[in-house]
């Protein structure tokens, strides 16, 4: 495995595996898409390869995360469309949250869907972004 560091998070790429996209960092390996796609489009493209949207369950996760897509914009597993204002992650774990200053806001309406980029954002689910798929 070759090893990157940055800011004091290991990931490792997987060189044995026959899709470089997916990488492994301590107990989760992560694919990151080179495409955009809609949420619902991204969740099911995760769960054809047998993983879902990421969940981001610490400050060092979304650390990795933020560095492994080089800081691009990208649909993580969290999302509000059961009930306006309870989000849950796609898995149903407890939320633990990264949220920009005056997020989430629902600016442009119905906003059901998360980005992360340094921070978290609402966004509606139908806009077209890069994903991370996460397995364990």
């Amino acid at each position: 495995a070759r090893s990157y560091r940055w800011l004091s998070v290991e990931v490792f790429m997987d060189q044995c595996s026959d899709n470089p996209k997916w990488i492994t960092y301590k107990h989760s390996s992560y694919y990151i898409s080179s495409k955009w796609k809609n949420w619902n489009d991204s969740r099911r493209d995760c769960l054809q390869r047998g993983a879902d949207l990421v969940i981001i369950n610490n400050k060092e996760e979304q650390v990795s995360e933020i560095l492994v897509t080089n800081a691009n914009i990208v649909w993580i597993g969290l999302t509000d469309s059961d009930k306006d204002g309870v989000w849950k992650w796609v898995d149903g774990s407890a939320l633990n949250s990264f949220w920009g200053p005056n997020e989430p806001n629902s600016r442009v309406g119905d906003e059901d869907c998360v980005i992360s980029h340094y921070s978290w954002a609402d966004f509606p689910c139908n806009y077209t972004f890069a994903w991370i798929c996460e397995r364990n």
